[in-house]
């Protein structure tokens, strides 16, 4: 219940958010990203977790995600740490890229 009340409130944050960005920028701002978020079905192996699947995933809830676990809102090292390097037009070029992928 309470990862399902987190992830329904990146979606009304997300909401505030419009996402124009630039997706070949975006593509090249998520090399890192692709490691893990870009191999189906992908578990990591310490700690053992599903590692979700972004492509498809809307631009505005990428967004939303990546500014929790940059504000701390969200909480993951990897993640977290990733998202601290990011400025507001990386993370749109990003969510540009992931939500297009694919396509």
């Amino acid at each position: 219940m309470q990862k399902l009340a987190g992830a329904a409130c990146l979606l009304l944050a997300a909401g505030a958010v419009s996402a124009t960005g630039d997706q070949q920028a975006g593509r090249t701002k998520s090399e890192s990203c692709l490691g893990c978020h870009g191999i189906p079905n992908y578990n990591n192996v310490y700690p053992t977790y599903h590692v979700p699947k972004l492509a498809g995933q809307h631009a505005d809830y990428i967004i939303a995600a990546l500014k929790a676990y940059r504000d701390g809102q969200r909480q993951h090292p990897t993640m977290s740490t990733q998202a601290k390097s990011l400025s507001d037009q990386d993370m749109v070029d990003i969510g540009t890229f992931w939500e297009n992928i694919g396509k």
